[in-house]
């Protein structure tokens, strides 16, 4: 259920100026640096955009501030209601409580032990329902509308999409020429802000939109041209796991946006884990390593190109890393 109006491409671009300013005192402008290895590897030239370095060790910080930062006290004061595996659980309980707020947090049954730590620490109440990002957002939805509180959407909003543009206009500062950005897609809202804003600016500029096979609802159904109530099995790139939220804005906008996809498997996600962080020497986690894979399977078309693999977030457990051998 979305509470946003669809916006277009062109609006979406056009906020996210304003909303880089908005929120510049919650985030930190992220490194983008040139990987001497991957552009080995792969015949491009690879830069990663380092968001696992970010505020609450995700992208997800900067939607979650674009939603409520302005917000007047009156509605703060109905509260603050989302539902998240994990990072934008994170980054809404952290820009609440710089607000003196404490949000309810819905989470899907079998959401990682760590992730939930991680937001609770920050003082959020969490809340299980269900056992699918779906659901939990139903949920969430549905409180926030009985008791007339604020849902934060982790992808199916205006504000939010355009907190998360803001990583496109960071790399458009950063880099003078940009030929694809390589992205690991859920909800599409990374994909929706950061694409809306970078193919304004730069036309020729590929979206590629990457998720794991055990859960690839959002691209199998830009593949059929219809949302699809697919299921989801358990992957190493929990942040992009579950459905899309039924009429979500977010569908139209990556129809317009995306220009390639591209699925990767369990073995992949583990060996991109593994060869990054043995190679760069900085922790990501598995929706981070998706983008990597995506990379990797598709780099004969982008030999000599300048490309960007966002690195999503950094949040990997302990427990993981213990299961892919590297601890």
């Amino acid at each position: 259920m979305s509470l946003s109006p669809h916006p277009d491409v062109q609006s979406i671009h056009d906020r996210v100026p304003e909303v880089a300013l908005k929120i510049k005192s919650l985030l930190q402008k992220t490194p983008l640096l040139h990987s001497a290895y991957y552009s080995n590897l792969t015949g491009a030239n690879v830069f990663f955009k380092y968001e696992n370095l970010q505020t609450t060790g995700s992208f997800k910080i900067r939607g979650a501030s674009a939603k409520l930062i302005g917000m007047s006290k009156e509605a703060l004061a109905n509260g603050i209601v989302t539902a998240s595996t994990g990072n934008h659980g994170k980054a809404v309980a952290f820009a609440a409580q710089s607000l003196g707020m404490t949000p309810t947090i819905y989470a899907p049954t079998g959401t990682s032990p760590f992730k939930i730590a991680a937001i609770t620490e920050l003082g959020a109440k969490i809340i299980f329902a269900g056992s699918d990002c779906v659901d939990a957002e139903l949920t969430a939805v549905a409180h926030a509308i009985k008791n007339n509180a604020t849902y934060v959407a982790p992808y199916n909003d205006t504000d939010v999409i355009a907190g998360q543009g803001t990583l496109g206009l960071e790399i458009s500062d950063q880099l003078d020429s940009v030929d694809a950005v390589f992205l690991s897609m859920g909800g599409g809202g990374l994909a929706s802000g950061v694409g809306a804003f970078l193919k304004t600016e730069i036309p020729n500029c590929k979206i590629i939109g990457c998720s794991p096979e055990n859960s690839c609802v959002l691209i199998k159904s830009l593949e059929a041209g219809e949302l699809l109530p697919l299921p989801s099995t358990e992957t190493l790139s929990d942040g992009t796991a579950g459905g899309v939220e039924p009429g979500s804005i977010t569908f139209p906008l990556c129809q317009k946006i995306v220009d390639q996809c591209y699925t990767v498997s369990e073995t992949e996600i583990r060996s991109e884990l593994i060869r990054f962080m043995e190679n760069e020497k900085k922790p990501i986690e598995g929706a981070a390593a998706v983008a990597i894979a995506g990379l990797l399977k598709s780099c004969d078309s982008f030999k000599d190109k300048n490309v960007v693999v966002l690195l999503c977030g950094g949040n990997v457990s302990s427990e993981t890393l213990k299961m892919i051998g590297l601890l």
